[in-house]
């Protein structure tokens, strides 16, 4: 069977269904609200067999690349936050088929945001490659 990482945004993706504010000006109980909804979904996908991960993700990050045999690695913390993507999390999903994430997608999408309202956010389904890619 296929899996397939299924990517949450704090942002990225095409223009937003609404606009929601950070997480972090949510009231407590929306913010419990969404995560028990999460927590809802890997249970789901743990009863049907099709959970194999699920994490969520802090915002703060750094970008790191080789600095070269005799140096330190190179950071950053990337292209300006406030116009750069930042993933907020994700599932691992072993499913029958493509359709099956996209259904599983879309679910997600429906999470809970502030006053319960469905956030009807992009989700980024990207399927885990099997084998390396042909060279040609």
């Amino acid at each position: 069977m296929p899996k397939y990482l299924l990517l949450k945004h704090y942002r990225g993706g095409p223009e937003p269904h609404r606009k929601v504010p950070t997480m972090d000006q949510w009231a407590p109980e929306d913010v419990e609200a969404h995560m028990a909804f999460l927590g809802h979904v890997s249970e789901l996908l743990q009863e049907r067999g099709e959970f194999v991960d699920a994490q969520a993700l802090t915002p703060e990050r750094t970008f790191v690349r080789y600095g070269g045999p005799e140096a330190a690695p190179v950071t950053s913390d990337g292209p300006l936050p406030e116009t750069s993507d930042l993933v907020a999390g994700w599932y691992m999903i072993d499913v029958e088929s493509r359709e099956r994430a996209i259904e599983l997608a879309a679910y997600v999408s429906s999470e809970p945001g502030p006053g319960g309202e469905p956030l009807y956010e992009w989700i980024d389904v990207r399927e885990v490659m099997s084998e390396a890619p042909a060279q040609d």
